[in-house]
Formats: C-alpha cells, sequence, structure tokens
C-alpha cells in the first residue's frame, strides 16, 4: 500500500492549506460524478473531498464535474453543493478551504441516455483541461443504478474518454453492488474488462476508507507479538458482526430487491475476513496485497445445500422499539411488499481450507433494526489447559480475545485474565483499551477521503479486482440457489431493537460457542 508519502509527479501544488504531514497531494486531474445530485454526492463524495482539501492533498490543478440532468448550470450547482455542505459536512467550512474547491467545482448538464450526452462531457472536461490545468487525467465515479455501470462505460468508451494517450491517465471508479450473483457478477467483468484494462477500474468498498479495517494489515504484520498466534493452533474461533440499528427506511425498492445478503456479505463482510486471515504479502503493492486475499476468499469452500441448511440463518425484523425510537416491521416499509421473503439478518458458519485456518470456525452476522450499531472483529484464542487450576476455586479460565472495533468507536481491546486482588486465587476479567481518538486526535472523516485519494493517485491496494469479486459470488452462490427455492416460514423472526433471531444462537450454542452480546 502507498504511504501518502508517495512521490507524485507533476508540478508543484498550491492548495488552500499546507499539506499534513508527510502528505502530498495527489497531481493534477478531474473528478467526473455520475449522479451528482444523489445522496451519495452530497453526503459523502463533496465533504470527503473537503477533508482532503483541508489536509492540503488536493493539487491545485484540480477540478470536479457533476454529470446529471438538472438544468442549473455551473453556479446553480456550486450553490447546490454549499447548501449540501452546511448539512453534511463533517468540519468546519471555511471561508478559504470551501471557496477554494467551489471555484474548481462544473456542471455538465445531460442525461447519459441522450445522443450527445458525452459529447458535452468531452467539451467540459476539454475545458476544465484549459482552465484548470488537469492534464487530460480524470477519475470517472459512477455513483448511479448499478445497472447502468455497463452503458456509463460503453458511452464513454464510445465517446473517447477512456482512452490514455499522451500521458494522461483515465479511470473508473464503481460503486456496489458489483453484480446480483456469480453470473451477473462474471458479466460485468467482461464488459468492463472488454473496453478498460484492469488497472482502470477501481471496484470501491466504503468500509475499507476506515482507519481501523486499513490499520489490520499494520497490527498484523508490524507486530512480532502478535503475528506468531495468529493461526489455528492458537485461534478458536473468530467472529465478525455488522450490526445496525437503522431499518431499511426509505430503501425500500431497492433493498426488496437485493436483501442482506447480497448487499454486505459479498464485499464488506468478505472484506473484512480476507484481510484478517490472508498471509503475509510480498510487499505492499496493491496486486501482492490482493493475490493474498483472493487466495482467502479461493480457500472457502461453496456449502452443499444441507450445509446451507445446518450452518446459516436468515432473519427479518418484525416491528418493536430501537432505543426510544419504534420501528416498524420490515414489511410495513414503504415499497416492501407485505408479504415479503427478504432477509434483513443474515448469519453463517465459514470454514477456511489452508494450512493456516483449518479448523478454525469464521462466524459472521450482519442486521438491520438491531439494538446497537457497531461492527467488530473478534479473534477468540484457545484456553490454557485446567490442570494447573483443578485445586482452586478457579472453574473456567477467561479465554484471551483481540477485538478489533471498527465503527463507531475505532479502535482495538485485549482481553485476558488477571488475579483479582485478595487471600484466594480467583481469576478475574481484563480488558486493555486503545482508541483512535484518544492516541492519535480525532480526524473529520465520512470514510471516503483514503478511497478518493488512492484512486487520483493510482493505487489500487483498497478496491476489488476482478477474480476477488467473483471468487464471493461463488462462495455465496449456494445460499442464493437454496433460500430462493426454500422460502422462510417463519418471517419476520426477530423484533427490531432485539440482537437478532434465536436461530442465530443456537447456530453457535451448537459448537458449545457463543456470540459476544449485542445488548445497548
Amino acid at each position: 500500500m502507498n504511504e501518502l508519502t508517495q512521490a507524485i509527479t507533476g508540478k508543484a501544488a498550491m492548495s488552500a492549506v499546507e499539506p499534513i504531514a508527510g502528505g502530498k497531494p495527489v497531481g493534477p486531474g478531474a473528478l467526473v460524478i455520475f449522479g451528482a445530485g444523489g445522496d451519495l454526492t452530497k453526503r459523502k463524495l463533496i465533504p470527503a473531498l473537503y477533508n482532503l482539501v483541508r489536509e492540503g492533498l488536493l493539487h491545485d490543478d484540480f477540478a470536479v464535474i457533476g454529470f446529471a440532468r438538472q438544468p442549473i448550470g455551473d453556479d446553480g450547482y456550486r450553490a447546490k453543493l454549499e447548501a449540501d455542505m452546511r448539512e453534511f459536512a463533517t468540519s468546519e467550512l471555511t471561508p478559504q478551504q470551501w471557496g477554494w474547491l467551489k471555484e474548481r467545482v462544473y456542471y455538465c448538464q445531460a442525461d447519459f441516455n441522450e445522443p450527445d450526452a458525452f459529447q458535452k462531457l468531452a467539451a467540459v472536461l476539454a475545458r476544465v483541461e484549459k482552465e484548470r490545468g488537469t492534464r487530460g487525467n480524470a477519475l470517472f465515479y459512477l455513483a448511479t443504478a448499478p445497472e447502468f455501470f455497463g452503458e456509463v462505460v460503453r458511452k464513454l468508451s464510445g465517446a473517447g474518454l477512456v482512452q490514455e494517450t499522451d500521458g494522461r491517465w483515465r479511470r473508473i471508479i464503481v460503486e456496489k453492488p458489483f453484480g446480483r450473483d456469480f453470473e451477473s457478477a462474471r458479466a460485468l467483468n467482461a464488459e468492463l474488462r472488454s473496453i478498460l484494462d484492469e488497472r482502470q477500474i477501481y471496484r470501491i468498498d466504503h468500509y475499507l476508507g476506515k482507519e481501523t479495517v486499513q490499520n489490520l494489515m499494520m497490527f498484523r504484520f508490524a507486530n512480532g507479538i502478535f503475528e506468531p498466534i495468529w493461526n489455528r493452533r492458537y485461534v478458536d474461533h473468530v467472529q465478525i458482526t455488522v450490526a445496525e440499528t437503522v431499518g431499511v427506511e426509505s430503501r425500500g425498492d431497492y433493498y426488496d430487491k437485493s436483501g442482506c445478503l447480497r448487499d454486505m456479505v459479498p464485499n464488506h463482510i468478505f472484506q473484512l475476513i480476507s484481510l484478517v486471515a490472508m498471509e503475509p504479502p510480498i510487499s505492499f503493492e496493491a496486486d501482492a496485497v490482493r493475490d493474498e486475499q483472493t487466495k482467502v476468499l479461493r480457500a472457502m469452500p461453496p456449502m452443499t445445500p444441507e450445509e446451507v441448511l445446518q450452518r446459516t440463518v436468515r432473519g427479518q425484523y418484525g416491528e418493536g422499539q430501537v432505543g426510544t425510537k419504534e420501528v416498524p416491521a420490515y414489511r410495513a416499509t414503504p415499497k416492501v411488499r407485505p408479504d415479503s421473503r427478504t432477509e434483513t439478518y443474515v448469519a453463517m458458519k465459514l470454514n477456511i481450507d489452508n494450512w493456516r485456518w483449518t479448523g478454525v470456525p469464521f462466524y459472521l452476522r450482519v442486521g438491520k433494526a438491531m439494538a446497537r450499531r457497531y461492527t467488530e472483529i473478534a479473534i477468540t484464542f484457545k484456553r490454557p489447559p485446567y490442570t494447573l487450576f483443578r485445586d482452586t476455586p478457579i472453574d473456567k479460565l477467561t479465554p484471551n480475545q483481540i477485538v478489533i472495533n471498527v465503527q463507531p468507536d475505532e479502535g482495538i481491546s485485549l482481553v485476558f485474565g488477571a488475579k483479582v486482588p485478595g487471600a484466594t486465587v480467583r481469576l478475574g476479567r481484563v480488558q486493555m483499551d486503545f482508541r483512535y481518538a484518544d492516541h492519535f486526535g480525532s480526524t473529520p472523516s465520512t470514510g471516503y477521503e483514503r478511497l478518493l485519494y488512492d484512486a487520483m493517485a493510482g493505487d489500487a491496494t483498497l478496491f476489488q479486482r476482478a477474480d476477488m469479486v467473483e471468487a464471493s459470488w461463488k462462495v455465496v452462490a449456494p445460499l442464493l440457489d437454496v433460500w430462493q427455492s426454500l422460502p422462510p416460514r417463519n418471517f419476520p423472526n426477530y423484533a427490531a431493537g432485539s440482537a437478532g433471531p434465536k436461530e442465530a444462537d443456537e447456530l453457535l450454542a451448537k459448537d458449545q460457542r457463543s456470540w459476544r452480546p449485542v445488548e445497548a
């Protein structure tokens, strides 16, 4: 993985603020956002760009081009973004820094179904290159509905906008979901790669923009105390939990066609698993890291139909209370079918059949309308032999755990046993906590800053490669098939504001294990 200190070619930057210590701005270029009037743009992308401005990491020869249908022009789009930023910015808007970014914002009013839409975009890119010195470099962000990914890339190619000539670069960021199943993902990969080189395609997963996720490799491979025990000899099992307190809310139309499995598991969850379980790469170069991640995904054997029934759980929330808020049942959500069989919760037991992890179960669960919002990775180690303590009051040894808190409070905890002070031998559970905010201070972030920076810098380490996407879909394909052929009989099967369906607890109880508590 290239550090922010990597050398960037091109003339010296003149940013709105001085670069952060050790940081250098990316080189000249334009960011083109398809779907520029949407939620992702106003809530994440523009606030992330502003944070990069504050850190001095954007080149003076930089521009943003919004591509959307509304006839509002450059000034109208700038005014809209300014109003959005007053609501969604994660840091204080200052006249100097916001003014620096605002004057670099342009707008292309077009519908990409119009015959001349991409000629209009080509004209705006030429204007921006002349006015802003972007040198013809462009990063196209597809913040559109997934069914338009292939169409937009085809039309960009038809207008000559993805060809890399005269030393310029052209790259595409593709949002999730990348396909609905293995076949559609493979077809989309084939379509994109018939037009673009793999090095031009950046399949984004915003979970990998979180500091704790990026720190997984540093934590594992830069600390001699942890790497030697990170294997089947010492690890009993791994739990990964992604719990959300919100329900589906206004996303009913999309979510009822997708469901929790498609929405979360082949991308977010499997990315976390691959970083936890991968072998040390030969370097932090992008393909070296992704080679090892892909090996983990390929080492997950697809389940048989019988294993799907035994090792997976699906759930759908009914009405309940999350905190002080009453939450209606999923089936009462607007644009959701009243008899919907779509899952809002998934739990499963996965195996990784390689030398390091054979015999160590990976349990994962992800759900909506849960009791508490958090994401964590918990590594539970094997208990030592009890022999030494058989003649003491200690009847159970506390298993050691490393808990990696991904959100909302990013940090790492170490759980171990220690003697309780006193005349008798008693063992207490001790927890040592590291929090990013405590040690390094808090940095305003949307989770997209590092991803946008890396894509503009040409570093694909935190982006999925084609073979990673296809390997992930292969693992979940049997679940999709079985769940499609055998409709759930008991939906809804957990109340909003709970820890999920009881069947998920039974999944671990069969192995004499239990989930870490979810309660708020």
